[in-house]
């Protein structure tokens, strides 16, 4: 029987080892299969992703996410992997984000499409957007996407992440709001997005992991974390971001602030709507780079 989550629940029944596995929906009895692999995510962090002045480094950038993707997908080269992803005639949406006090950094954006085009993807093949994503034409007519966003915690949903970042593709934004945002993971069947994302990549160069309305932002809750986190599922990605805002909280507000506003879309993407992995005991988490303060 399903039953409504609430903040205590989460406390209550939540660690970071069985995180995505106890976020309020009951679990079918899996099959008696045989194991199958896990689900690969890659965090890349580099000292000098950001200068003394929170400057973007784009050579920096560059590098860690060519070896993110190398890494994830087990490729000879950042070109090679890229062409697992994409095909020369295919048509890639970069879904970016540009909230205003915290964009996808446009140094990430240029490192994505300097690889489509390397990759032989057509110059005018190729489209970075956020609000207007449904009604772009090239998206309307893409056939590929690279979901790309910082990571911050969100009033309702608890954070945003990659799967909240598909929200614009939707005819209405509100309607996502009920329940902690708990229908997040339909935005990935929706018929213009169903089946493209062939990249998620949560920035966590600079995340926030603190903040009170739906556009609070304080500069004193953004850390320079310096890192990407990569993967092809969106879930697990996300189910990573979640973990990283729970450890930075918990060392910065307490064990009691720990967990944002109940961010259970992550699991419910997962279990009702299958469009990833979220329990932790399935995810193959990759570290790479810069060790100190990671956290996770």
């Amino acid at each position: 029987m399903k039953h409504a989550l609430t903040r205590r629940d989460f406390l209550r029944g939540t660690t970071l080892a069985v995180l995505g596995t106890t976020i309020g929906l009951p679990r079918l009895a899996p099959a008696q299969t045989a194991p199958s692999a896990k689900t690969r995510v890659v965090l890349i962090r580099h000292p000098e992703a950001l200068d003394e002045n929170s400057q973007f480094n784009e050579k920096i950038i560059q590098q860690m996410l060519d070896e993110a993707v190398v890494k994830l997908l087990d490729a000879p080269d950042p070109i090679a992997a890229f062409r697992r992803l994409v095909k020369p005639e295919d048509v890639v949406g970069i879904k970016s984000n540009v909230w205003s006090y915290l964009p996808t950094p446009p140094e990430v954006e240029k490192a994505i499409k300097r690889r489509l085009l390397d990759a032989g993807v057509k110059e005018e093949a190729i489209g970075i957007d956020d609000h207007t994503v449904r009604t772009n034409p090239l998206f309307v007519k893409s056939t590929a996407l690279i979901n790309v966003r910082p990571l911050r915690t969100h009033y309702l949903a608890g954070m945003s992440g990659c799967i909240k970042n598909y929200i614009m593709f939707d005819l209405s934004q509100p309607a996502h709001h009920p329940d902690s945002c708990a229908d997040l993971g339909s935005l990935f069947l929706l018929p213009q997005v169903k089946g493209k994302t062939r990249l998620n990549i949560l920035c966590v160069l600079t995340p926030q992991y603190y903040g009170r309305g739906p556009h609070n932002f304080n500069r004193r809750y953004v850390w320079n974390y310096k890192g990407l986190i990569v993967g092809r599922d969106p879930v697990a990605v996300d189910s990573i971001g979640l973990r990283l805002l729970m450890a930075k909280r918990r060392k910065e507000l307490g064990p009691a602030q720990e967990v944002p506003p109940v961010p259970k879309h992550i699991q419910i993407a997962d279990t009702k709507y299958g469009i990833g992995t979220s329990d932790m005991a399935k995810i193959e988490l990759i570290k790479l780079g810069w060790a100190e303060g990671i956290l996770i």
